[in-house]
């Protein structure tokens, strides 16, 4: 079966297709999604500040605006990207989720980082080049990890002050260089919450493009040590039981799939499946 969305770099000098407009505050959204028809963006007099093809969407070309501001459009609004998630059409967040990190990158790499000179856009590869350095810059994906730590029928939760109220979730923190993901979650759990962990397994990964991570899910089990939250970053942390749960993150996201994961295994549930 052919795929729905595909990435691919796309001529910009082409005509036709598809386009998403995003701003700081989100993408432009009217009653029937955030895609519309290209030519009718260009028509809306919007400050583009980049513009990149990014792929097929059902074998029509789909392109993303990067705006230097929000500007009001009739009839339109703007939406945050963590809103899609939690919406049902998971291959539209899908695309624009690489959408945002494509827009991300082309904000944050239109001068060379080297000389800063202005940078241009390479046909046919998902680059930008300054000509006087023959200086190459790509994307940008940023690893991190995530951990659920595990005590028999007990699980490790925490809050940061960046949370939804009342919500808990896993611990995770991003790899400092020189750093395996495995030395990465050791000294995150060590910084977070002043545990020792042990039998640390890979569970599966998870793109999370806020803004631009690539999130490697862990399971460990607890070694010692007592909990002390870290200042600034966590709020409160806490062993829970598998049967008493507090509110957990969306259930598009992995930290609640290897929440859901341990507890389908712990009490015998069938087993949640990872998302894309």
């Amino acid at each position: 079966m052919t795929p729905r969305w595909t990435t691919a770099v796309l001529d910009t000098n082409l005509s036709g297709g598809r386009a998403v407009a995003r701003s700081p505050e989100g993408f432009l959204v009217n009653d029937d999604g955030p895609l519309f028809s290209r030519e009718w963006l260009a028509s809306q007099s919007l400050p583009v500040m980049a513009e990149h093809g990014i792929g097929y969407l059902d074998g029509e070309p789909v392109y993303v605006l990067e705006l230097e501001r929000a500007v009001e459009v009739e009839g339109c609004r703007w939406q945050g990207l963590r809103a899609f998630m939690l919406e049902g059409d998971h291959t539209l967040y899908k695309v624009l989720g690489y959408a945002a990190q494509i827009a991300t990158w082309a904000r944050e790499h239109r001068f060379c980082g080297r000389c800063g000179r202005a940078m241009t856009q390479v046909p046919g590869e998902r680059a930008m080049y300054c000509s006087p350095c023959e200086l190459r810059s790509y994307p940008r994906i940023s690893p991190s990890m995530i951990v659920l730590i595990t005590r028999g029928d007990e699980v490790l939760l925490a809050r940061s002050p960046r949370f939804v109220p009342g919500v808990y979730s896993t611990l995770a923190g991003f790899a400092e260089p020189g750093e395996s993901a495995e030395e990465c979650l050791i000294r995150e759990v060590r910084e977070e919450v002043q545990l020792e962990v042990k039998n640390i397994q890979y569970v599966g990964s998870q793109c999370w493009p806020f803004p631009h991570s690539m999130m490697l899910g862990f399971h460990a089990e607890y070694a010692g040590g007592e909990i002390v939250p870290q200042p600034d970053e966590i709020e409160d942390a806490q062993w829970f039981n598998v049967h008493h749960l507090p509110p957990l993150p969306a259930s598009r996201s992995i930290a609640r799939y290897l929440i859901d994961l341990y507890v389908a295994r712990r009490l015998g549930l069938a087993e949640p499946v990872l998302p894309g």
